[in-house]
């Protein structure tokens, strides 16, 4: 029988999957995380599991009686979407249904085509452009099949993520590098663009917040978050710039993304050639309405965008200590 309390996290290395997984730790819930390979046992009050999100029985057994799955897994990389990606979320809403669980995932705007573009609904029309925007309309569309059947289904979508545990994200991987001192940044987008950045902890804290309000939510629960909306396609860089000044004393240039080595790479390099597909995302504005989260919550949870940065390069390894003060 499901606890009311009792969480099970899919993908909690990653980094959506571990904020949620820490949050509702912190929130009371207890979490299990399902890891392959992983040392079964308790480690920072969440209980590791040992096995794979594409094994059928060991996601079951993982999930015997919780109220919640959470399905954050991806394949790393990028790699192995067509084979992986579906089957995965299959083995999930068969456990859900077994539970009577909601099933909570984190949504992208892979899944919209120009048509729908500049602003994002939760009802705009899912016209993809490319591999995995197909995939992730079809994700959707099981999981709608899924609640007509009486799972509760719980979307979250976000734009790009960035945070202190980035896992796979622009940020970490094109604008800055994880674990070096920022000594450019990289801008992907068009001059003038306007582009949506959304801080993890951010959007974790708005599915906890919804999951403890899921009693009031329809069947097929769809929540778009406005996050950071960087007009000009600026605000960010000189958010990291001005972090970077403020903590290191040297003041970063911003240079123009290298799609060309992207372009040339694609055929080798499994994760260029899936972050390639999705340069239209830097060549057009996309923004998302949040008029349904704030009605339903009463509010977004926000982080200031300086201090969302900050946090994030120094979760990075990529701030060293502050100068040291110059005496008067």
């Amino acid at each position: 029988m499901a606890r009311d309390d009792t969480v099970l996290v899919l993908g909690a290395t990653g980094g959506i999957g571990g904020e949620v997984a820490r949050q509702l730790r912190d929130a009371g819930w207890q979490v299990r995380a399902l890891k392959r390979g992983a040392v079964e046992g308790r480690e920072d009050g969440i209980t590791w599991l040992a096995g794979d999100a594409m094994d059928p029985q060991a996601v079951m057994k993982a999930a015997e009686g919780c109220a919640v799955i959470v399905h954050a897994v991806n394949p790393p990389g990028y790699r192995g979407w067509a084979q992986l990606v579906l089957p995965m979320l299959d083995n999930t809403i068969a456990a859900a249904k077994a539970e009577g669980a909601t099933l909570v995932l984190p949504g992208t705007v892979y899944n919209f085509g120009p048509d729908a573009f500049p602003l994002l609904t939760e009802d705009s029309p899912q016209h993809p452009v490319t591999r995995k925007g197909a995939i992730r309309v079809e994700m959707e569309r099981r999981l709608e099949e899924a609640s007509r059947g009486g799972t509760r289904v719980l979307i979250v979508r976000a734009g790009d993520f960035f945070g202190p545990r980035p896992g796979n994200n622009w940020f970490s991987q094109g604008l800055v590098k994880a674990g070096r001192p920022v000594k450019a940044v990289s801008d992907p987008g068009r001059p003038g663009l306007g582009h949506q950045w959304s801080y993890l902890p951010d959007v974790a804290r708005a599915m906890v917040e919804l999951l403890a309000r899921r009693d009031r939510l329809e069947p097929f629960a769809r929540f778009h978050m406005a996050g950071h909306w960087d007009a000009d396609g600026t605000r960010m860089s000189g958010a990291i710039r001005q972090v970077v000044a403020r903590r290191t004393g040297a003041v970063p240039r911003v240079s123009a993304f290298p799609w060309w080595l992207l372009t040339w790479a694609s055929p080798f390099v499994t994760t260029f050639r899936e972050m390639r597909e999705m340069r239209y995302l830097w060549q057009t504005p996309v923004q998302m309405d949040n008029a349904k989260l704030v009605a339903f919550l009463g509010r977004e949870p926000h982080t200031p965008l300086d201090e969302a940065v900050e946090a994030a390069l120094d979760g990075m390894g990529s701030l060293g200590a502050a100068p040291a003060a110059v005496a008067a």
